[in-house]
């Protein structure tokens, strides 16, 4: 089953979402929520990975904010594809921070390391404290890209714990503090042309359902993914960049 993933498409998702009589938070809402044990029934955590166009991410952020809901955008430093320092980036990210939204680092610290011949965490480290001066953030979370170099980034994570490097966490950790993908309900959009989605970590096989028929099982804590990437106006060659 094929979805044309336009825009218009993906805000009717999210109202039908909020009709179904749930709530939103981002990750560091969903981190605070389970650190006072206040998790209500019917919760979506959003998460966005910006991988190549912050100028479609703004198109998801127009969207979140007309509907009243926050997610986390996780932003890359080094993609070719963007500059998150440029001009125009840096208005639309410096709008996703004032307009309330948390903003996460895409890490990619393996890349960097293997690539540039430096230490990982020298190189994460640097990258989170750039960042925060650039925009004036302290960011508390990071999730691994996975880019074209053939390294895996949450490779970096095996012996680690995101508060030894004073995070609260990583988008795919396992410490009890957050370890969301082992107990919610994830669906992500990260098959370009249809939904999928794992179980408390575990994936469904041929459940390509969208986020709007999955509430109908009436999931308390959902997990959601998406990708600016994904989106388009009309078709998938819009090429926006």
């Amino acid at each position: 089953m094929t979805t044309s993933f336009t825009f218009t498409y993906l805000e009717k998702e999210l109202k039908s979402l909020i009709e179904s009589g749930y709530t939103f938070t981002n990750c560091i809402g969903y981190y605070k929520l389970k650190e006072h044990n206040k998790l209500p029934k019917n919760l979506i955590v959003l998460r966005v990975d910006v991988d190549l166009s912050v100028k479609k991410a703004e198109k998801l952020l127009n969207i979140f904010n007309r509907l009243d809901i926050v997610s986390t955008f996780f932003i890359r430093l080094h993609a070719r594809e963007y500059n998150p320092f440029s001009f125009e980036n840096y208005r639309i990210i410096k709008s996703m921070v004032n307009t309330g939204h948390e903003i996460g680092y895409h890490s990619e610290v393996v890349d960097e390391a293997v690539i540039w011949g430096e230490d990982e965490t020298s190189c994460l480290i640097r990258d989170i404290d750039v960042f925060n001066m650039m925009y004036g953030v302290k960011i508390k979370g990071v999730a691994s890209h996975g880019g074209g170099t053939g390294y895996n980034n949450l490779d970096y994570w095996k012996n680690r714990r995101p508060q030894d490097l004073n995070l609260l966490y990583e988008g795919y950790d396992f410490e009890p503090t957050y370890n969301i993908f082992q107990e919610a309900f994830y669906i992500s959009d990260s098959e370009w042309i249809r939904w999928k989605c794992y179980d408390k970590g575990v994936k469904v096989t041929d459940d390509y359902r969208s986020p709007s028929e999955h509430v109908k099982d009436h999931h308390s804590l959902i997990h959601l993914l998406i990708h600016p990437d994904t989106y388009y106006e009309n078709h998938i060659y819009d090429n926006e960049r």
